[in-house]
């Protein structure tokens, strides 16, 4: 520990935000470099204590308390490496986690945490300025393997089966790799130079990148993929081909199910799932005429859903110049501090707001809607009342108060509700792979499906998640297919997975 009291003489810090006005009119990211000064006092005021709770808070078993006290001593390259070696990607997390670990610190028992996603942000950004060296591959096993989807599991799993020798090739449906970090995050919360910075120290690493490929024979399905996610020219790659040419294959294919709102006036014009707002958003911000994209300029505009994708749509409809922003979320307002029903080191549900939210917007809370309204089939307005809540065994009941019934003239209208489930994949029909309760893939302690070449991993296995946990199983996915393939492996030891654990 660099300074025994430095809990006791400085106050939590983090990096400050571009004024509001100047943010809103372009896709930059909202915050201004972290200076060392601030970063070396905010890792001064971690406490090394002899249980670090913040491990428990993060799946990845980041070295947090050691790289806290290396950047107060200025080795920043040592910093680099403790970071890496549990983290593949702190550029990422640095920027997109909500930082659990900081809900587990045992300075957050009475005091504010320590900021340790400004730390871990400030030495990624030092450290990785310019373009990545690429690691150095000393062997060669000779062993292939194919990993289906590019997001931050499928990342982690290529970049560690490629460090440990054997040659991975991605597939992607989309016009590029990285999935949600490139057509689901906002650019104001990461650029996309940070993204396509790591697929090219990855490609140099020996990672073969092949997109606009949906994986699976299934002529229904992949209808409904394209003009959503692929390419009109997209090419079809069969699942059991694709077993037949690797050793191992891995599918990282995501959540993306959303969960719908099924009210009358559901098909009106000017209604979208978040995803496809935010991802023909994207399309505009990296200048790709793939689609034609969904404008909220002058615009009122509702957001059902209160959540971190609600917060992406916010943000997105301020920089096209809405009208009028209105985030509806049924649940209630979170506290201002814990709950005694949610001691630390739980997740604090708390209130908090975004960058999105500071730049304004209305929230609503325990509100539902009740029905769509429209004239020509096109969207003007939603018709919604607020609930009562109660708890039976734990899960909320809901219900409405005829009296507070009210109308929202709106020009668009987000749902930005979470998500089901992966898809049921042309893959998992195709191979019959067995998917558990909640319709997620079913694998067993090895990350492996009930195909016995087949491995999955992240979203696709424990449902909607953090980046932080996609890594984490990719990382760990990727230690099992080594063994798999070679009988024993030196890659980090991996987690339980999700479904095993509950058991």
């Amino acid at each position: 520990m660099g300074e025994p009291t430095g809990f006791l003489k400085y106050l939590r810090k983090t990096a400050q935000k571009r004024p509001i006005a100047l943010r809103v009119k372009d896709w930059r990211e909202v915050y201004h470099e972290f200076p060392f000064e601030e970063a070396k006092i905010q890792g001064a005021r971690c406490m090394d204590c002899g249980i670090p709770f913040c491990h428990e808070g993060c799946p990845l078993g980041n070295l947090i308390p050691e790289w806290n006290d290396l950047v107060y001593k200025g080795k920043l390259k040592d910093a680099i490496e403790r970071l890496l070696a549990t983290n593949n990607f702190p550029e990422f997390t640095g920027r997109l986690c909500p930082a659990p670990c900081e809900g587990s610190c045992v300075l957050g028992i009475n005091q504010e945490p320590v900021a340790i996603k400004e730390i871990e942000h400030f030495i990624a950004d030092q450290n990785l300025k310019n373009t990545l060296e690429p690691y150095e591959i000393k062997i060669s096993t000779g062993k292939k393997v194919a990993v289906v989807g590019s997001g931050p599991a499928g990342l982690a799993v290529a970049q560690q089966l490629t460090r440990a020798g054997h040659k991975v090739t991605v597939y992607e449906r989309a016009l590029k790799p990285g999935g949600l970090l490139r057509y689901g995050i906002p650019e104001f919360k990461m650029e996309k130079w940070v993204l396509e910075r790591r697929i090219e120290q990855m490609q140099k690493e020996g990672v073969e990148f092949i997109t606009s490929v949906i994986v699976g024979d299934d002529p229904e399905h992949n209808k409904e993929v394209i003009g959503e996610a692929a390419r009109e020219d997209a090419k079809v790659i069969s699942a059991k081909a694709l077993c037949e040419d690797y050793d191992a294959v891995v599918l990282s294919v995501g959540s993306t199910i959303p969960r719908d709102l099924k009210v009358k006036g559901r098909d009106l014009e000017g209604i979208y799932f978040a995803m496809q707002y935010l991802r023909r958003s994207n399309y505009v911000t990296e200048k790709t005429e793939l689609d034609t994209p969904i404008s909220a300029k002058d615009k009122v505009v509702v957001i059902i859903g209160g959540g971190d994708t609600g917060a992406d749509c916010l943000g997105t409809a301020h920089r096209q110049g809405a009208k009028e922003v209105i985030q509806l979320e049924i649940l209630s307002r979170p506290p201002d501090e814990r709950a005694l029903d949610n001691p630390w080191p739980t997740w604090p549900v708390i209130f908090r707001t975004s960058t999105a939210h500071e730049e304004g917007g209305q929230r609503l809370y325990q509100v539902t809607t009740l029905e769509f309204l429209g004239q020509d089939n096109k969207l003007t307005g939603i018709k919604v009342a607020d609930v009562d809540i109660s708890y039976e065994n734990g899960a909320p009941k809901f219900v409405v108060k005829p009296e507070a019934e009210r109308i929202i003239e709106c020009q668009l209208v987000l749902l930005a509700m979470g998500f089901v489930g992966p898809e049921s994949s042309a893959f998992v029909k195709e191979l019959g792979l067995k998917l558990d309760e909640r319709n997620n893939i079913k694998v067993d302690h090895n990350w492996m499906t009930s195909h016995p070449k087949v491995f999955a991993c992240g979203d696709a296995v424990r449902g909607q998640s953090l980046i932080v946990w996609a890594i984490a199983e990719g990382r760990s996915a990727a230690r099992a297919v080594d063994a798999f393939l070679m009988g024993d492996s030196d890659l980090p030891a991996p987690l339980v997975p999700y479904q095993v654990a509950l058991k």
